[in-house]
């Protein structure tokens, strides 16, 4: 009988090892869920605390924001989201936005209105108007002036990375206009050649010939 119990007794024991095991490797293996916080500040109109939209929810400073939200301010409202050690974004009011984020890296649409970073561990991408821009801790980017900012070059010819994307697209952006004029350039001054020409050997081409005295 001893001997019984003491073979059920380790083998219920190994059961439970194996089971403990299990659940533990599974909980290591779970993505940890990356959160954050959206802080709200502003007026209102009759005196309540300011509030933002999370996905067209009214939302109070203190909501938890996940990965993939869409964020809106109202009027004489601000917002920052605050992702920790990732970053934190502020946005201004009348501004909309779907941020996405991870440990390590922060995208942002943005739809309207204009957004600045607070401090980021790394350059955080924000697509506006088109355009996809890295920002810095310090600075900002809005719908309006990602339409507006190209690249340019300075007096000196350096080309200046004017709408922040990491790339310098002077020769791009500034390139086809000046080949557009020489082509036209080159044909007018073809068809000006051609027309002196023909000017000058066309018979009857009422040319005035003044031939010398003798």
């Amino acid at each position: 009988m001893n001997s019984k119990l003491w073979i059920r007794k380790a083998i219920s024991s190994c059961l439970l090892l194996a089971i403990f095991a299990t659940y533990s490797m599974v909980a290591l293996a779970t993505a940890k869920s990356v959160s954050g916080e959206l802080i709200v500040s502003g007026k209102n109109f009759n005196g309540d605390a300011p509030v933002a939209t999370v996905n067209g929810e009214a939302a109070k400073s203190g909501r938890t924001i996940f990965t993939s939200s869409t964020i809106a301010t109202p009027d004489d409202t601000n917002a920052v989201i605050n992702l920790g050690r990732t970053g934190e974004i502020e946005l201004a009011p009348n501004t909309s936005l779907n941020i996405r984020f991870s440990e390590n890296a922060v995208s942002v649409d943005l739809a309207s209105g204009s957004v600045t970073v607070l401090r980021a561990a790394q350059a955080i991408n924000v697509n506006a108007g088109g355009k996809s821009l890295m920002l810095n801790a310090g600075e900002r980017a809005s719908v309006e002036t990602a339409v507006a900012d190209d690249d340019y070059r300075d007096s000196s010819g350096k080309c200046i990375d004017a709408d922040k994307d990491g790339k310098e697209e002077c020769d791009d952006t500034g390139g086809a206009w000046w080949l557009w004029a020489l082509v036209f350039g080159g044909a007018a001054t073809a068809i000006l050649i051609g027309a002196t020409r023909d000017g000058n050997t066309a018979p009857g081409g009422g040319t005035i010939v003044v031939s010398p005295v003798r």
